[in-house]
């Protein structure tokens, strides 16, 4: 049997399963219950929010063949639920806008409407990427949507719901998924490493937490590539997951930024290009130290504010970040801050990747208070 890849094997296959975003399913599962389905529903939200997964849900529980009318999880046992759980269910047909995104498509999406659905309740269309529909094509959608087949059900999902025509939202109910606390993503880490059997350090599963941007799915596939790489006695190591992803070792981000506190030029270059030197990507270090700056801005203003950037460091290197925030006055790492993000956008327009970082070293370590 092949290897099925983490985000797919843990893909929530119930709505309690579902993590982070308890108002949405509390919604749907109420409306599957007293059998309100709207016809057509916009799911907003970042990549890797659960948006496919609880469109996938919906047209699983609705069209559910023992799923009972004070019931509302589908029974995972059923054709239709084994269909769906497989990609092989002929009346839920997904749609990539990306790449399928104009006047043609759509109006093949209107002849296939016409059709009642093959053998289940609801035929249900998933169109990814809605917001990617060209003009023509999302006018054509709009008039599907004005007058939907009682038996079909729409659901949009975008990255983007500000590039949505305002009369495509106003027809769908609207749901925006959030980005997921690092807790809820290291909760559903450690649910992944006790079923697959693995041992961990939690500052490892930490890591990835914090580095995945707030989504599960970035979560899942770190998680994936780190334990291809330990053997089956092996524990995953925060160490390991560093040079997995490329990423400075926190006592690196401490000792950077200290220099820049201290104003030692040539010291803070020569670690620049040490970094570089040993393979740690310079966006991903620059990106690192952006973050920890940020928090430390963040905790002059309110020292409660709980970081999850630093909570990936060790008690000894928060105390250590915490005596260099100390020398820091708000207004210096106001700066260091726009220096270093006008060097990220800089960046992106080099062929020598370290020399935006270089310059804007120049510039900080030669600026007076």
């Amino acid at each position: 049997m092949s290897h099925l890849v983490l985000y797919r094997k843990y893909r929530p296959k119930r709505f309690d399963e579902v993590v982070g975003q308890e108002y949405i399913i509390k919604i749907l599962t109420n409306e599957i219950l007293e059998n309100r389905i709207s016809h057509a529903y916009l799911f907003c939200g970042p990549k890797g929010s659960g948006k496919t997964t609880v469109a996938r849900l919906l047209a699983k529980a609705i069209n559910c063949e023992n799923r009972k009318p004070n019931e509302y999880e589908p029974c995972n046992q059923c054709s239709s639920c084994l269909e769906i759980n497989e990609g092989r269910f002929i009346d839920l047909i997904e749609i990539d806008a990306a790449s399928n995104r104009g006047i043609d498509e759509i109006r093949s999406l209107k002849e296939n409407v016409r059709f009642q659905p093959t053998k289940a309740k609801y035929k249900v269309f998933i169109i990814d990427e809605a917001h990617q529909l060209t003009k023509e094509a999302a006018n054509a959608l709009l008039k599907i949507l004005e007058e939907p087949p009682a038996s079909t059900v729409f659901i949009l999902a975008t990255t983007e719901a500000n590039k949505m025509i305002p009369t495509i939202i106003s027809r769908c109910q609207r749901f925006d998924f959030r980005r997921l606390k690092i807790s809820e993503i290291l909760q559903k880490l450690k649910k992944i490493a006790a079923e697959e059997g693995f041992q961990y350090e939690e500052d490892a599963l930490k890591l990835i937490a914090n580095v995945s941007s707030g989504a599960i799915r970035n979560a899942e596939s770190i998680l994936d590539q780190a334990v291809s790489f330990i053997d089956k006695n092996e524990v995953l190591t925060r160490e390991l997951v560093e040079k997995i992803l490329g990423i400075p070792d926190n006592l690196i981000i401490i000792k950077f930024i200290n220099y820049l506190q201290e104003k030692k030029l040539k010291e803070s270059i020569e670690l620049i290009n040490e970094i570089y030197s040993k393979g740690v990507d310079p966006n991903e270090f620059l990106s690192r130290v952006i973050e920890v700056l940020r928090s430390m801005l963040i905790l002059k203003i309110d020292p409660e504010f709980e970081s999850q950037t630093i909570s990936t460091f060790t008690e000894e290197e928060k105390n250590t970040l915490l005596k260099i925030n100390q020398k820091f006055t708000e207004k210096e790492i106001q700066k260091i801050l726009e220096i270093l993000i006008q060097a990220e956008t800089r960046m992106k327009y080099t062929s020598i990747l370290q020399l935006p970082i270089e310059l804007a070293l120049v510039e900080i370590c030669e600026k007076k208070d």
